[in-house]
């Protein structure tokens, strides 16, 4: 059973040395856990008793595409009017509390390791009817339609009922896929991807694809751009398209993050004059 990392909050004391291991670059940004303290959380319209970490937003000339939310929902709180954007799709993954979400009519009590995808245009709403505080991430992009293929249906899941699928010729590395590959509809994946000791990218991943990575549980040496930096629970990284990266899970237990990328979409080619 995993145990998904939850925020902290508080302060250092101020006793503290106040350096530490953030990091943004022209290529990719470090954010540590310890990054997200009460001073660093945010407020959004039409929703009570919530806070929030804004761990990415679009950046001209950076990661363009996706916003990350690590949204905190005291007990009473939610919102009935949650997404300001028609055109925003979004994926929710609790990782503490029990948060009810209503979507499109049907209400669906979810537990750590919950899954939602929300399409563009949807009716929904989220609350905390529970003692406790509720901890989900709250990933948005804006869809992007295309002629003749109808865009994806809403649907809600589990890590704990969705099987892994091992990358090939090997076991030590597996990715949890909520969604097919092959489905056209969806222009965007957020997946879990699990190291068990010893398991490696093997290779510098270079890609289009721009990344959030969440570190959900244990620790890993990553690489990003130039960079071998290490890597822990409820450390944040953000690469911008084209940014190297490799992997190495050193142990003792699982190294599991949550992982957004953009996909499935042409190439937006800008205008010129000859």
């Amino acid at each position: 059973m995993s145990t998904y990392h939850i925020p902290a909050g508080g302060l250092p004391d101020q006793s503290d040395l106040m350096t530490g291991r953030a990091v943004f670059t022209t290529s990719y940004a470090f954010l540590p856990a310890g990054t997200m303290r009460d001073i660093t959380t945010s407020y959004l319209p039409h929703w009570d008793k919530t806070r929030l970490w804004v761990l990415a937003r679009p950046l001209s000339g950076f990661s363009e595409t996706f916003s990350h939310y690590l949204t905190e929902v005291a007990p009473g709180g939610g919102s009935t009017t949650p997404e300001p954007d028609p055109q925003a799709e979004a994926v929710l993954f609790v990782v503490a509390g029990s948060p009810r979400l209503t979507l499109d009519g049907v209400a669906h009590d979810l537990a750590p390791g919950g899954f939602a995808f929300i399409p563009p245009g949807s009716d929904w709403s989220l609350a905390n009817p529970a003692d406790d505080a509720a901890t989900f991430h709250w990933i948005r992009k804006r869809y992007e339609p295309v002629e003749g293929i109808d865009p994806p249906g809403a649907f809600v899941t589990s890590d704990q009922t969705t099987p892994p699928n091992p990358s090939p010729d090997t076991d030590a590395w597996a990715t949890t896929r909520f969604v097919d590959r092959a489905d056209l509809a969806h222009d965007m994946h957020v997946n879990i991807v699990t190291f068990h000791p010893g398991g490696v990218i093997p290779f510098e991943e270079t890609h289009v694809m721009e990344h959030g990575l969440f570190v959900l549980e244990g620790k890993a040496v990553y690489k990003l751009n130039t960079d071998w930096v290490e890597v822990e629970a409820g450390d944040f990284m953000w690469l911008r398209a084209f940014c190297p990266q490799a992997c190495y899970a050193a142990g003792p237990g699982p190294f599991r993050y949550l992982l957004y990328k953009d996909v499935n979409r042409h190439a937006k080619l800008g205008s010129f004059q000859c």
